[in-house]
């Protein structure tokens, strides 16, 4: 599992409201896709999937604010793989 944390976002910043989920739970995303939109006073930034992988948890809501360092989503790395692996399989077996 790989957990999406809450970026340093600058000089004096300690917090951020989610503005805008790019996915939701059961989503796939790709590594470096957006996967959240945060806003805080000063400006407003995109935080990208640090990994490939299913979107398993998203622990707050659009309009949440969350604190820098916060685990605010899990993606699930390991299921990817075995994706991948179900697919070739499929692939395999279809002649």
């Amino acid at each position: 599992m790989v957990e999406i944390v809450v970026p340093d976002l600058g000089e004096d910043v300690e917090k951020a409201k989610i503005s805008f989920w790019h996915y939701e739970e059961g989503d796939k995303i790709e590594k470096n896709s957006d996967i959240v939109e945060l806003t805080t006073d000063k400006a407003t930034f995109n935080v990208p999937a640090p990994e490939t992988g299913i979107i398993t948890e998203l622990y707050f809501e659009e309009g949440d604010e969350v604190e820098v360092g916060e685990v605010i989503a899990l993606i699930d790395d390991e299921n990817e793989e075995l994706e991948l692996s179900e697919d070739e399989e499929e692939e395999d077996t279809n002649f």
